[in-house]
């Protein structure tokens, strides 16, 4: 059974997006056969890791995002003399290796790796504009969405809505990339025009200063509340719940993982217009886009007021995950990608 070492920066029960990746692919690869052990590097030294990886003798290391995990794999790689894989996230393509400071380090990561790996093509480009050397080396393995165990949300217990609302979740770690203020002044009027709006923000406050500041400004809106940190098993049971799940980003990696929940789920999605949401949504298709806050908040009050608007672009959604990004898929790019590299890996 081939042994395959993954590094990451969060693991479960971590919520973020890193460890809601890596354990669907993780338990994905076991199910096809494969021996895949985790380490988070969040939790346990670095010292640690490297030691026990050593004793591990896997076949192929996987790092999970270049700048946090990737400096490890390469040293395990170069000391074992076994092949790396490194999957670029949204902070690797978009802000580490443009950045004077933080690219060097990004940059010698994926010259190091055998192969790496993209959620979308948006993100290939992304990096050849800065380093074109690397096209030999990058693969596209589309992210996929698993939704089964799924742990029922007591949204009451959280937060006392009404019965008849209109629920719009945001549904992410909360910090600067993600703009989690943005939609709060585009909601103001629609709240105020429509008291069945509501705003519920779920995910973990991953940078204090934003945290701090998005508490201020929830504070005179009651029609907002931020509910913290919500186990994965629960979140397809609060993302069916809602009517319209937002993504504000000023950048994402490809694929955000809520977004395609929430697709599965039939969820109608408005989502800022970013290469990384265009891969999922089509503006009036699969969801609504906006570029600024006016068109964010003329989505959203359409949004409130056409129930048809969003049950119509909910089942596009689902259509679209079904089509394009079942758990096959994505499973069967990983094991091609280890098979290129020489790891006896049995075909699908």
């Amino acid at each position: 059974m081939p042994g395959v070492a993954v590094l990451t920066p969060f693991a479960a029960p971590s919520v973020g997006g890193n460890a809601v990746t890596v354990g669907r692919i993780a338990r994905g690869l076991r199910e096809r056969g494969l021996d895949v052990r985790v380490w988070d590097l969040s939790v346990t030294p670095v010292a640690t890791v490297e030691a026990e990886v050593a004793a591990y003798r896997p076949e192929i290391l996987h790092a999970f995002h270049a700048g946090r995990a990737g400096p490890v794999g390469v040293r395990l790689a170069s000391r074992l003399a076994l092949p790396l894989v490194v999957t670029l996230t949204g902070t690797d393509a978009n802000h580490d290796l443009p950045d004077i400071a933080r690219g060097a380090a990004v940059r010698a990561v994926l010259e190091a790796a055998a192969t790496i790996t993209a959620f979308h093509e948006s993100i290939v480009g992304r990096v050849l504009e800065i380093a074109p050397s690397m096209r030999g080396q990058l693969v596209v393995v589309p992210q996929s969405v698993r939704l089964d165990g799924r742990t029922p949300f007591d949204l009451a217990e959280r937060w006392a809505v009404p019965a008849e609302r209109i629920l719009f979740v945001f549904a992410a770690g909360i910090r600067a990339v993600k703009a989690p203020r943005r939609p709060l002044a585009a909601l103001d009027a629609v709240a105020a025009a429509d008291p069945r709006v509501r705003l519920l923000y779920a995910g973990p406050i991953l940078e204090p200063a934003e945290g701090e500041a998005l508490s201020k400004a929830l504070g005179p809106r009651p029609w907002t509340r931020h509910v913290g940190s919500v186990p994965f098993a629960q979140m397809a049971s609060l993302l069916a719940q809602s009517d319209v799940v937002l993504n504000c980003s000023l950048s994402e990696g490809g694929m955000a993982n809520s977004i395609l929940e929430a697709l599965a789920l039939e969820r109608a999605v408005l989502v800022s217009d970013v290469p990384g949401n265009r891969a999922l949504v089509e503006d009036g298709v699969t969801g609504l886009t906006f570029s600024d806050d006016r068109e964010l908040a003329a989505g959203a009050q359409r949004l409130a007021e056409d129930a048809g608007l969003r049950r119509r672009l909910g089942q596009a959604g689902r259509a679209l995950v079904e089509r394009e990004y079942p758990v096959s898929r994505e499973l069967d790019g990983y094991l091609d990608v280890y098979r290129r590299l020489g790891i006896a890996v049995a075909s699908a």
